[in-house]
């Protein structure tokens, strides 16, 4: 920044209020003099009976200005408010010079001289704040350099914040809108989106700021992808009521996500269909502090439930949301009973008891492990809490006489390749076969494939890969994937589960399938940086393919198969597929129960393959236990000897 603005900006409130004060003190009655010396001709002397003219002019301006708040006002932050106050103040204080001079001097001074010292002391006042202002907001050294795009009201308060801030200097506005290219925008010129290259070049712009919060997705994914050949760093404002109320500053910009590269515009809801199993109902969500569980429980909570039950198994994660929830509870004045409540639905008289002592009406199964490597390498468990947690809480539910039970599936349950997909497409298979069994219950489950900003997302890793400097790490040049904001796919889940008959299977339209490879290629552009390969070795951050992992598909499917039917959402299909019956899972059940007690994953996924006629069991078992003990090779009627000579010494035994 200039010094002598560094110095100023420096200086304490009360310092920078002394200062102006005493500039007025000397300029006002300098003023004056200049006044009077323009209607002569001639520099002016003070004749003696003049003098109190001089210290009148003082004596009624500062109070004047004190009591407009002129010394109050933040100078880097004055607006036409101030610069009113400034013209009010220096014409209360010219009629005041007028009154003294006309009924107090013996020696008068010309009216048009007083009329010349009102237009000079409102170019003193008014001008010194202003130059003042512009001083204190003058380019700081290495400030970013930006381009804001929209020339709108969003982007006029944006510029105003960003002078404030010192650390971006915006050289342009850009904008769609032919009426306001050309003009001037607080002083700032408004350029066609098709100069951006000829500016990013001449005036060494570091960033392009998004200030469109009332875009539709479609039409901001148009303009990133016309920004993404430029290799500009993008980023979007906060909402501009954010920035007003103190919830974010200026220099909370962020990168673009990819909310606004997949263009997909937010679903309205359909709010008699969230009413039919919560408002006025108790309700109650597993896996509470997860991903979608977590955003199923801030949409639940405005819908008018009577009861909200938080059932979670980490206690630092059901800390967090209960704290959440309530501080949005106070904030926006909402009133049900809310309970937070440890417990892992594996265990089956624990969510029993919950169920029955809090008389749930709606259930929300959330919990799940779905991290497809973790569950691969540690299957018994895996199938512990995708498998039988989804049975005993279905089992509680009709034995306490819930009335709606959703299941939260995943499109890796359709064929799948992997130990996670193939518990959850069982756990589909129990329910499906549970229904045959009652009329009390509504069992339903809803498939959807990668949420935005779940935990294992791309996106974030994606960020944090590209601001450390790479590489970006890829698991195929092919592989795509569906997404969907976690919002969304809440909303959809709370408004399938009221559209069940029972046994249903709901499939969310999760758009085009997303090249990951793609994704990460326009990611790198819009932070800036260019993509490193064979074409462009020049370039800044390399894409580093690593494989699939084990057990991990190029694509990702939603249905086993092409059967659908609608539903009352547009957006919401309803998929008919085979299930066995209650008998046949029973019994794979019981054999899974005895391979899950021996801790034989060999079992447990062969079990898993004949209960799930599209999974095929993998070559090798990844377990991380299993393949150790396996390695070990001990034989049970040595293991069972080393047991007995422990015992028999009261020594714990021995590791196997």
């Amino acid at each position: 920044m200039d010094p002598l603005a560094l110095r100023l900006v420096g200086l304490s409130r009360f310092q920078k209020r002394l200062l102006m004060l005493g500039a007025d003190l000397i300029c006002i009655p300098t003023t004056l003099w200049a006044a009077i010396s323009l209607e002569s001709g001639v520099p002016a002397p003070i004749p003696t009976e003049q003098i109190w003219l001089y210290v009148a002019a003082v004596v009624a301006s500062v109070p004047v200005f004190v009591r407009l708040g002129l010394y109050r006002a933040v100078i880097r932050f004055m607006g036409p408010r101030a610069l009113i106050a400034v013209l009010a103040g220096v014409t209360v204080s010219v009629l005041l010079l007028l009154a003294i001079n006309s009924l107090v001097l013996e020696v008068q001074v010309p009216v048009t001289a007083l009329i010349i010292y009102f237009n000079l002391a409102l170019l003193y006042v008014g001008g010194s704040r202003l130059l003042a202002r512009s001083l204190m907001q003058f380019r700081r050294a290495g400030a970013d350099r930006v381009i804001i795009y929209g020339a709108g009201a969003a982007g006029a308060q944006v510029l105003s914040a960003l002078r404030g801030s010192g650390s971006y200097y915006p050289v342009a506005f850009v904008d769609d809108s032919r009426s306001l290219q050309g003009s001037l925008v607080n002083g700032i010129e408004v350029f066609a989106p098709s100069s951006l290259p000829t500016l990013i070049r001449q005036e060494d712009v570091n960033t392009v700021l998004l200030a469109l919060p009332s875009l539709s997705r479609r039409r901001r994914k148009e303009i990133l992808q016309s920004l993404e050949t430029l290799s500009i760093h993008v980023q979007t404002v906060p909402d501009i009521f954010d920035i007003v109320t103190g919830r974010a500053n200026v220099e909370a910009f962020r990168d673009v996500d990819a909310n606004d590269l997949l263009g997909r515009d937010p679903v309205p809801l359909t709010e008699h269909l969230i009413d039919a199993c919560i408002r006025g109902k108790n309700v109650m969500v597993t896996g509470a502090g997860g991903s979608i569980g977590s955003q199923l429980c801030r949409q639940i909570m405005r819908q008018g439930p009577k009861r909200l039950v938080l059932f979670e198994m980490s206690e630092i994660a059901l800390y967090g949301i209960e704290r959440d929830l309530r501080a949005e509870m106070a904030r926006d004045g909402l009133e049900f009973e809310l309970l937070a409540l440890l417990g892992n639905a594996h265990h089956k008289s624990r969510v029993r008891e919950v169920m029955q002592a809090c008389a749930i009406q709606t259930v929300y199964h959330a919990a799940a492990y779905k991290h497809l490597p973790i569950v691969e390498q540690n299957v018994i468990e895996g199938v512990h809490n995708n498998v039988f947690s989804t049975l005993h809480a279905a089992e509680a539910a009709l034995l306490t006489g819930v009335e709606t039970f959703v299941l939260i599936s995943t499109d890796k349950a359709v064929n799948p390749t992997s130990v996670m997909g193939a518990t959850k497409r069982m756990a589909e298979i129990v329910l499906q076969a549970l229904q045959t069994q009652t009329k009390r219950t509504r069992f339903c489950m809803v498939r959807f494939g990668n949420v935005l900003g779940s935990s294992g997302s791309v996106v974030p890793l994606f960020q944090e890969q590209i601001r450390s400097g790479g590489p970006v790490t890829v698991t195929h040049p092919e592989v795509r994937r569906f997404f969907m904001t976690i919002p969304e796919a809440a909303a959809l889940v709370l408004e399938a589960g009221s559209m069940g008959k029972g046994g249903d299977v709901f499939v969310l339209d999760m758009g085009q399938p997303v090249k990951i490879d793609e994704l990460a290629r326009r990611m790198i552009n819009l932070m800036g940086y260019s993509v490193r390969d064979e074409a462009h070795p020049d370039g800044d951050i390399e894409i580093s393919y690593t494989g699939l992992r084990q057990s991990e598909k190029l694509y990702e499917e939603l249905s086993i198969g092409n059967n659908f039917t609608g539903t009352e959402h547009p957006m919401v299909m309803r998929a008919i597929e085979h299930s066995p019956t209650w008998e046949e899972v029973s019994a794979l059940l019981s054999e899974m129960t005895a391979a899950l007690d021996k801790g034989d994953c060999g079992s447990a996924i062969a079990i898993l393959e004949r209960a799930v006629n599209e999974y095929k069991k993998p070559n090798a078992i990844h377990d991380l236990v299993w393949s150790r003990r396996e390695a070990a090779a001990i034989p049970e009627g040595a293991k069972v000897a080393v047991l007995a000579e422990h015992r028999s010494q009261k020594m714990p035994p021995a590791a196997s």
